[in-house]
């Protein structure tokens, strides 16, 4: 009997997901295990596996395309089964605008036979009505495109999703010679949609305020050279300040907690969090208990999490667990910013560049190294003097390095 392969709940933030890519089409066998697609979620790519036997008889969405979690992903059976009544059933708004263009294929001889969602035929008339499909139509027409000026590539000429998709109009002589205003519109990823829901609900629940603070970190560049000449492990700046920052918290705890509406959280474990830029938005994987960790150690961690991060291959354990965050754009130029707190954390601290100043030192005018450091917190756990320790505390250890082993 045909069964329903529902869009899976790939993270617990996970609302709808996106096929990026099919590794079986319609009429292939699929054994349990066999990886039958890679779906985007809010957080990364994750490879969905089969967790059954039998034929594929029916793709619900299509590659680049969105459906909301448990709706039809695709449905599986024996060959030559009939599935009509399981599609005719689906609620989603997905599977419905698909079936516009896909006749349902219920054996590996129809899959080589029947038409495509490129080539699906529509009824013809002689009135001189222009050939195209509903969803071309549809498309066509959100786009702002004049359909009369796409080639169509199925059936005598027939306009499909495809045409549209491809269509770039040619400008006209005379706007040419004086600009032409014009637009891209992307959609939204998963990621990003996400994103923004948590950081707006973060900016707009917790009430946020902030602290700055110059750190001098001859002595930490000093460290770092050192440590370099004898390590495996290169070690950053970013590496140093979040090795700092754990030994800041385990003596200043009340920064390393949250707020969970009717009581306060004091975390007993430091789990920092490390903002990642990806192309889709942003990524923080946990560096767990990272105050018992040596440089090195966190330095291979972070390396690790920046590379599956860049292919898309962090897991939903890599980023869970959080109870501080760490956003560092000092390698983008930024001498000094704000960040929004990263929920459950009550604070997030944001780094900028080392940059080279004039400094009084006893007495006199000197050249030093100095960067800047902003403490975000919620106001509903942290008061700004529990900030401001915290903050010394941090200072401390990063213009006396040596410390930190203490």
């Amino acid at each position: 009997m045909a069964e329903i392969v529902k869009m899976p709940k790939l993270s617990d933030t996970m609302t709808e997901g996106v096929v990026s890519k099919w590794h079986k089409k319609v009429g292939d066998s699929v054994k349990t295990g066999d990886l039958l697609a890679d779906i985007d979620t809010d957080k990364a790519t994750m490879e969905f596996e089969s967790f059954q036997d039998g034929v594929l008889l029916y793709i619900g969405v299509q590659e680049g395309k969105a459906a909301p979690v448990d709706s039809i992903l695709a449905i599986l059976g024996k060959a030559e089964e009939d599935v009509s009544a399981l599609i005719t059933e689906a609620p989603t708004k997905e599977v419905v605008e698909v079936k516009e263009e896909v006749k349902p294929q219920a054996s590996p001889s129809v899959a080589s036979s029947a038409p495509t969602a490129s080539a699906a035929p529509v009824s013809s008339s002689n009135d001189g009505r222009l050939k195209a499909s509903p969803l071309a139509k549809k498309i066509a027409e959100d786009k702002g495109i004049d359909i009369s000026k796409v080639k169509g590539s199925g059936d005598d000429g027939r306009i499909v999703k495809k045409d549209i998709e491809n269509f770039k109009a040619s400008p006209s002589a005379s706007s040419a010679s004086v600009g032409v205003e014009s637009f891209n519109e992307e959609p939204i990823s998963q990621m990003r949609k996400t994103i923004a829901k948590r950081l707006a609900e973060s900016k707009f629940t917790a009430p946020h305020f902030y602290l700055g603070i110059e750190v001098l970190m001859d002595k930490a560049m000093e460290a770092r050279e050192a440590i370099n000449k004898i390590a495996d492990v290169k070690v950053s700046f970013n590496d140093i300040v979040i090795k700092a920052s754990a030994a800041a918290l385990r003596k200043n705890p009340k920064i390393n907690s949250s707020w969970l509406g009717d009581k306060i959280r004091y975390n007993q474990h430091i789990n920092i969090g490390v903002a990642m830029a990806v192309e889709d938005g942003l990524l923080v994987p946990v560096v767990r208990f990272a105050d018992n960790k040596s440089l090195s150690q966190i330095s291979a961690e972070v390396k690790v999490y920046g590379q599956k991060a860049k292919d898309k291959k962090l897991q939903p354990t890599d980023w869970e667990g959080n109870t501080f965050t760490i956003s560092n754009l000092g390698m983008f130029g930024i001498d000094e910013f704000t960040a929004i707190i990263n929920p459950p954390d009550a604070c997030i601290l944001a780094v900028g560049g080392i940059k080279q100043t004039a400094i009084v030192k006893d007495g006199k005018i000197e050249v030093g190294n100095i960067m800047k450091l902003t403490l975000s917190c919620d106001h509903r756990v942290v008061d700004g003097a529990t900030g401001a320790a915290f903050l010394q505390t941090l200072k401390a250890y990063l213009e006396n390095p040596v410390t930190i082993l203490a």
